[in-house]
């Protein structure tokens, strides 16, 4: 059994968010870590910076004896899930669907992707 130390959750792969940040340069977090934010002027910078945050938030929560979530694994998501809505949208999201010519599944993929921003083509 693996010890839950600092070294072992600095090795998982945790998600990292960048962003541009108002005043300049960039803002870059963990979301998996609440708190867990840093920024700088570069992106190695802030990478860095992220990185150094990250782990005094888990040898803090460590000392604390706090939880320390560990990220998602992709083997976690099935990619499918049921859903329920309302007959008209169902009824306007299979005429949608048959004006571009691809299956209600397809369709349905291709807008949720471009609602959360995930690269569509």
């Amino acid at each position: 059994m693996t010890k839950k130390n600092l070294e072992y959750y600095l090795g998982l792969p945790y998600k990292i968010v960048l962003y541009p940040a108002e005043e300049g340069g960039y803002a870059i977090e963990i979301p998996e870590l609440p708190g867990c934010v840093s920024q700088g002027q570069t992106l190695e910078e802030a990478y860095e910076m992220i990185q150094d945050a990250k782990k005094g938030w888990i040898d803090i929560a460590l000392q604390n004896g706090n939880p320390i979530p560990e990220p998602a694994r992709a083997e976690e998501y099935s990619g499918k899930f049921n859903i329920r809505m309302p007959k008209s949208l169902h009824r306007i999201l299979v005429a949608k669907a048959k004006e571009e010519k691809v299956s209600l599944n397809q369709y349905i993929n291709y807008q949720l992707a471009r609602g959360v921003g995930y690269p569509v083509k």
